[in-house]
């Protein structure tokens, strides 16, 4: 009796296995990714964004191209995410990130509100956090690495500016890897935000300082922290098997060789949100603003912290990839 419990149990666990949705069948995705996702192994999530907004040709295109790279090293396959011609792609070739990286700024910011319009108008979308998030559920991934979270902006208590990137991670259950909350948004609240929406969030290192994108410390704390890999996947594959459909965030502090000055990050943090506020720059367009600004007050020192702390998110996140998908052929 207690053997056929156990049978009964282990065929439950596998029914809540992390798995496509009916709804991808109209993706495209390249043929390798399509044959990973099917035989449960590692692939890890890219967004587009990073590509057409967050930095200039063709850092973009050499530093998506790296990623991928660093994510094979590690054992898993990449599958950078966006919308070309009316179409999802799961996995683009290098002629499309080409295409993306000198489309750049022209290029629609996909979020979740907008990946209906920028399908049925068939434009060319970077997807966000957000619907990077969205689009790599119904694939089948539940891996995804990007530089930083979106979050609430500061002076929010007046513009009520919250990224829609905390709502998903609250609804979809995908892993999201990166670099912390980006500096230039109002950490504590963000959190605060994150709690609310019962988002596990989870520093990967010796301790829960939660980083603050260019820098390894915010100077807050994540809930929670592990120091592997495989304990980061361990905490993925039990929030499959309660079912509890929210995401989750893996804060990985840049290495502090590869760290911008603190000092001087926030002096040209502090001057790029006064010059956004004077020029009236607000909602989807603010963050890319802000992000290019720094690169200029910085002189390319934010541009280089960013590429890194890319390169070690892809790391860590195609580890923890790898070590997920052995915990669940370990399940068969």
């Amino acid at each position: 009796m207690l053997l056929q419990s156990r049978i009964v149990f282990r065929q439950l666990l596998k029914k809540r296995t992390f798995s496509s949705l009916p709804t991808s069948i109209k993706f495209i995705i390249t043929p390798e990714i399509q044959a990973a996702i099917q035989n449960k192994g590692p692939v890890v999530a890219l967004e587009s964004t990073i590509i057409s907004h967050g930095m200039p040709y063709p850092q973009n295109v050499e530093t998506a191209k790296a990623v991928e790279d660093i994510i094979r090293q590690q054992g898993a396959i990449p599958a950078t995410i966006a919308i070309l011609d009316g179409k999802v792609h799961i996995g683009l070739t290098d002629e499309n990130l080409e295409q993306l990286g000198k489309v750049g700024y022209k290029a629609q910011k996909a979020s979740r509100r907008d990946l209906s319009v920028v399908l049925a108008q068939k434009k060319v979308g970077a997807t966000t956090v957000a619907s990077t998030m969205i689009l790599a559920r119904m694939a089948g991934i539940p891996v995804f690495v990007t530089g930083g979270i979106g979050g609430v902006h500061r002076g929010a208590e007046q513009s009520f500016d919250i990224s829609a990137d905390l709502t998903e991670l609250g609804r979809t259950p995908v892993a999201v890897v990166c670099a912390g909350v980006k500096s230039i948004l109002d950490i504590p609240k963000t959190l605060e935000v994150l709690e609310t929406q019962g988002v596990t969030v989870t520093t990967v290192g010796q301790d829960n300082k939660f980083p603050a994108f260019y820098t390894p410390d915010s100077g807050y704390k994540s809930p929670f922290f592990v120091n592997s890999t495989l304990d980061a996947a361990k905490l993925i594959l039990a929030n499959h098997e309660l079912e509890l459909g929210s995401g989750m965030v893996f804060a990985c502090p840049i290495p502090s060789e590869s760290a911008a000055d603190a000092k001087s990050i926030q002096s040209a943090i502090d001057t790029a949100i006064s010059e956004a506020r004077s020029n009236n720059v607000r909602g989807k367009d603010e963050t890319p603003f802000l992000l290019k600004r720094i690169a200029e007050l910085t002189k390319g020192g934010s541009l280089t912290a960013n590429i890194a702390l890319v390169k070690n998110n892809a790391k860590i996140g195609g580890q923890i990839a790898v070590q997920l998908a052995h915990l669940k052929q370990q399940q068969k």
